[in-house]
């Protein structure tokens, strides 16, 4: 993949891009903030969490292409437009001594679903982890969503029922930051 503008974080690895016969995979490019970011809504739409999304393209657009990106995206193209992303970043698995990806979305919109649009986005994703020596790729799903875990199941993923997610936003940032 290429390096986005300004240092940014589109995955620099071998995958400059991924042709289909009906749709190509590319890393994210400054002037894509607008479309992942409608992506993004709608996939709190699909979620039913459109009331936590808070941010905008335009405090996307330095976290992807900025001086000191904090997460990198590939994005899918078909009919001209974007209809899929992909992002994630980098972590560190103590227990494996080793770095690996997490991918924090994963979205193909409704329509083209069934095209075998996300399955090729999540082998883009795992090729960057491969290529980068990463120990593990890693992600969460919603445990309502029976069809994603059905298909991250049947692409070889292990959805693992004695881990849960831990979080700290806003408020109850601060005051742990400060030690209340």
């Amino acid at each position: 993949m290429t390096r986005g503008a300004k240092g940014g974080a589109a995955a620099r690895d071998s995958l400059a891009c991924i042709m289909a016969s009906d749709f190509s995979i590319r890393p994210a490019r400054p002037g894509d903030e607008a479309g992942i970011f409608a992506l993004i809504q709608a996939l709190a739409a699909y979620e039913h969490l459109t009331h936590v999304v808070t941010g905008s393209a335009a405090e996307l657009a330095p976290h992807l292409f900025g001086a000191r990106p904090a997460a990198e995206a590939l994005v899918v193209e078909a009919e001209q437009r974007l209809v899929a992303f992909a992002l994630f970043f980098g972590n560190y698995s103590t227990f494996l001594t080793s770095p690996g990806l997490y991918l924090e979305d994963i979205f193909v919109l409704p329509d083209y679903r069934r095209r075998g649009i996300g399955k090729a986005l999540l082998a883009a994703v795992a090729g960057v982890a491969s290529e980068r020596q990463c120990g593990r790729l890693e992600w969460s799903v919603l445990d309502w969503n029976a069809s994603a875990i059905s298909f991250y199941e049947r692409v070889g993923a292990s959805v693992l029922p004695d881990w849960r997610i831990c979080r700290v936003t806003g408020t109850a940032l601060s005051s742990l930051a400060k030690g209340d």
